[in-house]
């Protein structure tokens, strides 16, 4: 009796530290490191999350951009951050999964050298051209220029290995056809030149480009979605036009280093639930095709697996270099 007591009392005394801590945490700002550059999905998402996580952590959350190399450098800075719950980060596709899979000599492991805290939203994918530069108005007539022009035609993305370049190695297999890529230290920059006509076409998420689809600037030929967008009800999905392996969308999580305290993860998830819970957030992700998720720490780290090794098998699968 009295060897269970003590156990008992040695448990208890273990949990104080972990309770004192997440009613302490957090104490000061917390920095929250976007691995693009500002313009891009993933620098709306987050600082569309910023304010409301601020006020909900009664500190401000303060975000950071780390642009370039598809998102790695970003990623590695948060890996080599302090576990204490004051450096955070936006988890993509391509620092999660694209980037493990194109590149071994990647300087972090994922998931494992991260603490998952929640999938914050999903977004559809898009391509589109400047009007100006190609004459394509829908998929069949884009195609069939490309057939009639093979290397005539540029497609810009985030970077090399960023989920952008996977989008275009992957239309250009499922079409047969063949564009240069020219890759970009971020989505903003891409857009940037793609609107300039310095590059007539753009794979990329929704959200950075819908403005430049709203005013005409850009011309969307199809997305990457379960269904067609309310705000873009004339654009077909890529499953429609019977390309389906062009047809997953993205997600951007929230992240910690590994060994963050499970206190501050549930804190921070907690958090990040109720930010996603309030309708004015709600409706402005949604207003830029962002669809809230907010899953538990374990079913993101599960996701984020199950798309890296996906990933892993479409490299191999496409001969796709890190150096393309």
């Amino acid at each position: 009796m009295l060897l269970t007591q003590r156990l008992l009392a040695a448990a208890l005394l273990a949990a104080v530290p972990l309770v004192t801590l997440a009613q302490a945490y957090p104490s000061k700002p917390i920095r929250l490191i976007v691995p693009f550059a500002p313009g891009g999905t993933t620098d709306i998402v987050a600082r569309l999350i910023a304010e409301p996580l601020s006020r909900e952590l009664g500190q401000s959350v303060v975000v950071e951009n780390r642009g370039g190399g598809g998102g790695a450098p970003g990623a590695t800075e948060l890996v080599r951050a302090a576990p204490d719950g004051y450096t955070l980060g936006m988890a993509t596709v391509s620092t999660m999964a694209v980037n493990p899979a194109c590149n071994p000599k990647l300087p972090y492991k994922s998931p494992e050298d991260f603490a998952t805290i929640t999938n914050l939203v999903g977004v559809p994918n898009v391509i589109a051209v400047n009007p100006g530069k190609v004459p394509a108005q829908n998929m069949a007539d884009f195609v069939k220029y490309l057939k009639a022009n093979p290397g005539k035609l540029s497609f810009a993305t985030s970077g090399t290995c960023g989920i952008g370049h996977m989008m275009g190695e992957l239309f250009k297999a499922t079409s047969k056809t063949f564009m240069v890529h020219i890759p970009y230290r971020g989505a903003g920059p891409a857009l940037n030149d793609v609107l300039a006509g310095q590059v007539e076409v753009l794979f990329d998420n929704i959200p950075s480009s819908l403005p430049h689809f709203q005013s005409g600037k850009l011309r969307p030929l199809a997305v990457a979605a379960p269904k067609r967008l309310e705000q873009l009800p004339n654009v077909p999905t890529f499953a429609e036009l019977n390309m389906a392996p062009v047809n997953d969308q993205v997600w951007y999580g929230l992240l910690a280093p590994a060994k963050t305290p499970d206190a501050v993860i549930k804190r921070l998830h907690d958090a990040a639930i109720k930010v996603l819970a309030i309708p004015d957030i709600r409706a402005r992700l949604l207003q830029q095709t962002a669809q809230p998720i907010g899953n538990s720490p374990e079913e993101f780290r599960k996701q984020i697996i199950v798309e890296r090794d996906k990933m892993i098998d479409l490299v191999k699968r496409q001969g796709i270099k890190l150096e393309q």
